[in-house]
């Protein structure tokens, strides 16, 4: 079964009672409207993801293309036992949460959506600052986070106040390279939930990663 409803009411349901014992009580809507919607979603849409240049990973399976409801407490202070979410990736590389890919986020209200690469390591983010800063390779990054942001997708605020020792650059470049990732998202504008519900929710799905695949593809030439 496709996404439907059912889906962003659980997830809403599960905002207001997030507690193991609600969880329990409801669970096989998570089974039903949660999990197994979201792996026959990944299924349907995988032989696509894996025609695309380059081809991206759709992992039918929790901690493949579908991140786990259950929340890492241990640092956090807050102490709330469930995702009220449903996140879905689609990525080359080696690994689903350290390689260029494409995220789907289900919240009770509508689906946010972006492309890019979080926790970069020390050699890949010297990497992409020389990327960055190279005329023709910078002007291709900055040409796929415009095209990104057609569709609603833009950086956050950068993570360092100043360059980082040792480089100088100004505009976009300059902005680029006080960001320790490379990520274009939704942030507060979020799709309505519609775009996901029925059959259409294949094709919106591969129209916004199709948008986003510049910003993998230049991405994946450093992971590589």
């Amino acid at each position: 079964m496709a996404f439907t409803q059912a889906t962003f009411d659980f997830l809403a349901d599960l905002q207001g009672n997030n507690r193991k014992d609600w969880f329990d009580a409801n669970r096989a809507r998570y089974e039903t409207h949660w999990k197994d919607a979201a792996l026959n979603f990944i299924a349907a849409i995988s032989e696509r993801m894996a025609a695309l240049d380059p081809p991206l990973q759709a992992q039918p399976k929790l901690n493949g293309s579908l991140r786990r409801i259950n929340r890492d407490v241990r640092f956090s202070a807050d102490k709330s036992p469930y995702n009220a979410r449903l996140h879905m990736v689609f990525w080359t590389g080696s690994h689903p949460n350290r390689s260029p890919g494409v995220h789907i986020v289900l919240h009770p209200e509508g689906v946010g959506y972006g492309a890019g690469q979080f926790g970069l390591q020390p050699a890949d983010l010297t990497a992409i600052r020389a990327r960055i800063l190279d005329r023709a390779d910078g002007d291709a990054l900055i040409a796929a986070l415009d095209k990104a942001e057609t569709i609603g997708c833009r950086m956050g605020e950068p993570d360092l106040a100043r360059l980082p020792t040792g480089y100088a650059a100004d505009g976009r470049r300059a902005e680029l390279l006080r960001h320790k990732a490379i990520v274009a998202r939704t942030h507060e504008n979020d799709a309505p939930p519609s775009v996901l519900i029925g059959k259409g929710g294949d094709d919106w799905t591969m129209k916004t990663t199709e948008t986003l695949m510049p910003l993998v593809r230049w991405l994946a030439k450093t992971s590589a």
